[in-house]
């Protein structure tokens, strides 16, 4: 016969533990409305997990917009054109970049915080506005303030600042609010007054939500405009980047051609010529009338070196997964693909997120929308190098069995500024040139690459550490870093800051006007590259030594090779770590699989003359 007793016992312990439960849930959702507060609640292990599970979440949906500044991907819906063109653009992956990252908290550590937001207010504009940490993990900031120069980044600007090295004030507000473009506010006002059943201005009312007025700006067309940022000058004097500069000094400012004109066409990317003409947004369903468009794709030098999922920037990929998610998915070994869907290894084990096909499925169709946009992108950045970087003639000056002597014209292309322009002391460009004999055997080479992926000059590691030699033929068109010893002398290096000033190096303004002396202490910058159409001419010989025991005829091969950042950099700012657990090997071999061949040229060194 079974105990009353136990049976009471029985039936209370499991009333208490639903007692527990329900109050449990009830302050959890006290909690989310504000009602609690945590600090209040007794301890416990599973309140506590749950409530940092919960705190987690809240934070994550605080950290996806930053209020008052609205995301591109919500500009994206009347304005997909310029949305797609931005998202795969420099200005978006500039807060992206986890060299960058790294570069930024390495300056930060070695000017002990005294170098505070002077790059990373030009790179995360939004993200300085809202009180953001100098250096975090991007998985960290908010949504808008990773998009880097996103829209409100220039179209939230009223001011013509000039030469500020990026201080300037994005007008808070939301996507109602005014914005500023290049025309003013005719269109958007003939359209608010054609579908006012549709449109709204107001967040509390029915209808599609679009901007209550655009205000004309004039300086959004004018090279001004772009100089804000592209002219950067630092506190003590150092001028760090004159791309600007080089412009108002070239001979496309004196012919009244703009930044824009070259680097804002939709065709031939970097050259001078037409505007692409159509709507400038798509507003319910309906194209606005034809106007002069600009591409907002602006591609250069800089190129992802991230996982696909996380950039370009896509609305899609935002709303499949977290970041952190994204980086567990393996794209490279083709998960998703029915090529290792249907033959995937036995032992193979997904995390949690991607256990599902369909969302394995789903994640690589985006993977692949993203991986035709890089590729597009790339594409289009490779045009705008060629136009800047030419190969001129190659005079053959000697051939004999006394040894070959040869000369290579490399010329800028463009009128605009120099070649490379803006961080130059951080751009790769080199020249890359073998000679063979008959038999096809490699006799000279100039420009190859050490294990780490440099080019033998002083900051390869290699060279440094005595294990290759430098390269004594060596053409970079990489500009050095010189800095101020305190015993006197100057050294090379590949960041701006100087070692032995101080105890601590510290960031500070000069006591004198050093910029109008010209004179900088601590550092300068000593510039090797080329300006609006000049030319430089390297020369290269091979001695009758390296001639022995080979066959003629001979044959030279020239390339022009571009990158984004030396590897030595990478060696530089690994200490600080690199974002999205990327290790520095990672960060290196990508940096080196994105060198760009713009010219290869072969030529038979068989005569005198050209």
């Amino acid at each position: 016969m079974r105990n009353p007793s136990v049976h009471v016992d029985l039936t209370l312990h499991w009333v208490g533990k639903l007692v527990k439960l329900l109050s449990f849930c009830l302050l959890i959702s006290a909690i989310e409305r504000g009602l609690v507060a945590d600090g209040a609640l007794p301890s416990s292990p599973l309140l506590d997990a749950a409530l940092q599970q919960n705190a987690n979440a809240l934070h994550e949906e605080v950290f996806k917009k930053a209020k008052g500044y609205p995301s591109a991907s919500e500009c994206q819906t009347c304005h997909p054109k310029q949305y797609r063109e931005w998202a795969v653009s420099p200005h978006a992956y500039s807060q992206m970049s986890p060299i960058f990252n790294a570069m930024q908290g390495t300056v930060i550590k070695l000017t002990a915080g005294t170098a505070g937001d002077f790059c990373i207010r030009c790179h995360t504009p939004v993200g300085m506005a809202i009180g953001e940490p100098l250096y975090t993990s991007n998985l960290k900031r908010s949504q808008t303030s990773r998009e880097g120069v996103t829209c409100i980044a220039c179209h939230r600007i009223n001011q013509a600042y000039g030469k500020v090295s990026g201080r300037m004030v994005v007008r808070p507000g939301g996507l109602e609010d005014v914005v500023y473009g290049p025309l003013g506010n005719k269109i958007l006002e003939d359209e608010l007054k054609n579908d006012q059943d549709k449109l709204s201005t107001d967040p509390k009312k029915k209808g599609r939500l679009v901007h209550g007025r655009a205000d004309h700006f004039f300086q959004l067309t004018q090279p001004g405009f772009c100089g804000t940022c592209h002219d950067v000058t630092l506190v003590n004097g150092f001028r760090l980047e004159e791309a600007f500069s080089e412009y108002k000094n070239s001979p496309s400012a004196r012919d009244g051609v703009t930044c824009q004109d070259c680097h804002m066409r939709d065709n031939k990317p970097g050259e001078v010529g037409d505007y692409t003409m159509g709507p400038a947004a798509i507003v319910a369903g309906k194209p606005t009338k034809t106007r002069k468009l600009s591409n907002h794709m602006i591609s250069g030098p800089d190129y992802s070196i991230i996982h696909p999922g996380l950039f370009p920037h896509n609305p899609k990929a935002h709303d499949l997964a977290s970041m952190n998610e994204w980086i567990d998915f393996d794209w490279k070994a083709g998960w998703g693909t029915s090529q290792f869907e249907n033959n995937k290894p036995a032992d193979v084990k997904f995390p949690e997120r991607w256990r599902d096909l369909k969302s394995r499925q789903d994640a690589r169709a985006i993977i692949e929308d993203q991986l035709a946009l890089l590729k597009e992108n790339k594409e289009r950045s490779k045009k705008v190098l060629q136009a800047g970087y030419q190969l001129g003639d190659i005079t053959i000056d000697k051939v004999g069995l006394d040894g070959i002597e040869f000369t290579v014209e490399v010329k800028n292309g463009t009128d605009g500024h120099g070649v490379p322009t803006g961080f130059i002391a951080e751009r790769v460009v080199f020249l890359q040139v073998t000679v063979t004999d008959s038999t096809g055997k490699t006799i000279f080479k100039s420009g190859d690459l050490d294990p780490n992926g440099d080019v033998r000059d002083l900051h390869s590691v290699y060279v440094h550490n005595g294990e290759l030699p430098l390269d004594p033929y060596l053409f970079s068109l990489q500009s050095k870093f010189i800095t101020r010893n305190v015993r006197g002398g100057e050294r090379e290096q590949v960041l701006a800051v100087n070692q032995s000033v101080d105890p601590l190096p510290f960031v500070r303004p000069d006591p004198r006007p050093s910029i109008l002396l010209g004179r900088t202490l601590g550092a300068r910058t000593h510039k090797v590259n080329i300006m609006p159409r000049k030319s430089r001419y390297p020369k290269y010989k091979v001695s009758s030594q390296q001639l022995q025991g080979t066959s003629p005829p001979y044959k030279a091969n020239i390339k022009l090779i571009t990158g984004m950042v030396p590897v030595n950099l990478v060696y530089a700012i690994m200490g600080v770590g690199f974002d999205y657990r990327m290790t520095p090997r990672q960060v290196a071999d990508a940096v080196v699989a994105g060198h760009e061949i713009l010219w290869d040229k072969t030529v038979d060194l068989k005569t005198l003359g050209k």
